[in-house]
């Protein structure tokens, strides 16, 4: 990643890039600037990089609460300074008054990145780009006025983009020119008991989306045959693109018996003798059934859950056991009969290092608009065991041991399979990796350069007209 990346003040006055210039493309960094990352905040940085790759300027767009009235200093300064703490209900207050009180027009202004601060504990938290922009609490309080008011707003940077992409359902556009907006999944129409969503303010809100957009784009056949059957769209609107699966090469070609070292010396777990499960820990990702079932199935091979827990998680861990809440396992402990190992979280570079110390990886999620970590497990040759509902069986393939993932006896068989087959394993290990090759940056860069070369040549086309 650069940050050498200086660039002139633009004029106040906002401007469009000549024909001679790269196009300049900017991308919401809504999902990037959480503290822990999400898989949206994944598409989002691979999306940078693909865009980067096909010759774009990049700027990514942030909703930071400092303001462009500060100096060229203290603007980088802000930028990279820690999130506040949580918000106090008087605050959250407050902020509602101030998004229903003020216009929903946001200015976005240019963040200067030279060089001055020392980025490296924020690295991991920030794409490929070009440059960096700002537009105060812009994400904060156009969602409060959608809310209260049900009004979408707009964002005007100093520096007019020629297309703008959103990569989450957000009530925000840039008037002027074309809209891109991924919708990965409907997953809060299609599964109403799995998130905390305001029903009728979310089907507002996408149908808002899919009436306005220049285009959508979704990760799946599956999303994309949700968006056209449930919200009406016209399929011509909406161009399925998947994701790009891709970890970087210092992780990747990490010594094995490093890796092993890692593993062992930090959690105590024996290398390729334990399962992994990593994600959020919230209905949809289906960790009770997956407890049950593990329990059900007689191993003895520790699973490892790792994730942050959200809604209803204390429901979804009711059968974990108390013992078994421990940030290692001991020595003395490895013999006494199934054991579950729950991690809040770890750093990226420590989460690569468990998944492919992994026996497999055990990942029954109820839906998904893509399943981003079962090709992650594939690509770092670690064996999958997933679902065959929703999107995941287009993305896996044949190279993933696919169970009924609301039947605790199918996926019970198929987690006592992998532990007691190593031919299974094997030939899983092999055909993901192949798997995996067809989700590369390349073959996403292909599917994605089409819908902007099309947007980017009919909006010429309406200026020539």
């Amino acid at each position: 990643m650069s940050y050498s990346h200086a660039h002139a003040q633009p004029s106040a006055a906002a401007r469009v890039g000549h024909a001679h210039d790269r196009p300049f493309v900017m991308i919401d960094g809504f999902n990037i600037g959480l503290a822990k990352g999400t898989g949206v905040a994944t598409y989002a940085r691979n999306l940078s990089n693909c865009l980067r790759s096909l010759d774009y300027d990049v700027g990514i767009l942030y909703g930071g609460s400092f303001s462009a009235k500060h100096s060229q200093l203290l603007k980088e300064v802000l930028f990279f300074d820690a999130p506040s703490a949580e918000l106090t209900p008087l605050k959250l207050a407050l902020q509602a008054l101030k998004a229903v009180s003020l216009p929903g027009r946001h200015n976005a202004f240019e963040v200067p990145i030279t060089g001055a601060v020392v980025p490296d504990p924020v690295v991991s938290r920030l794409p490929d780009y070009d440059s960096i922009w700002n537009a105060p609490n812009i994400f904060v309080r156009a969602s409060q006025r959608f809310r209260l008011l049900g009004v979408t707003s707009t964002v005007r940077p100093e520096r007019m983009p020629n297309l703008c992409h959103w990569t989450y359902p957000l009530p925000v556009r840039v008037n002027g020119v074309p809209n891109i907006y991924t919708l990965h999944d409907l997953v809060p129409l299609r599964l109403p008991h799995t998130t905390l969503d305001q029903k009728t303010r979310y089907l507002k809100l996408v149908r808002w989306i899919c009436r306005t957009a220049d285009h959508i784009v979704t990760v799946s056949e599956n999303s994309k045959r949700d968006i056209v059957e449930l919200l009406g769209v016209d399929p011509a609107r909406v161009t399925n693109t998947y994701q790009a699966v891709s970890i970087p090469d210092t992780h990747m070609s990490k010594p094995e018996d490093v890796v092993r070292r890692e593993v062992e010396g930090t959690f105590g777990l024996d290398f390729k003798e334990y399962f992994v499960f990593f994600g959020s820990i919230e209905p949809k990702k289906n960790i009770g059934r997956l407890i049950e079932s593990y329990l059900a199935s007689g191993v003895q091979t520790p699973l490892v859950i790792v994730g942050a827990q959200a809604w209803k998680s204390e429901q979804e861990l009711s059968l974990l056991p108390v013992s078994d809440l421990r940030a290692k396992l001991r020595p003395d402990e490895r013999q006494r009969g199934p054991k579950i190992l729950k991690i809040e979280y770890v750093p990226y570079g420590m989460l690569i290092n468990l998944i492919r110390g992994a026996k497999a990886t055990l990942f029954p999620s109820l839906y998904e608009g893509f399943g981003l970590p079962v090709l992650e497990s594939m690509l770092l040759g670690t064996p999958v065991l997933t679902s065959r509902t929703s999107s995941v069986p287009e993305v896996a393939g044949n190279a993933a041991l696919l169970v009924d993932p609301y039947d605790v006896r199918d996926l019970a068989e198929g987690i006592r399979a992998l532990d007691t087959d190593p031919e299974l394993r094997a030939e899983l290990a092999a055909r993901g990796r192949q798997r995996a090759g067809l989700f590369d940056e390349a073959a996403y860069s292909s599917r994605l350069a089409p819908v902007y070369e099309s947007l980017l040549e009919r909006k010429l086309s309406t200026r020539a007209a």
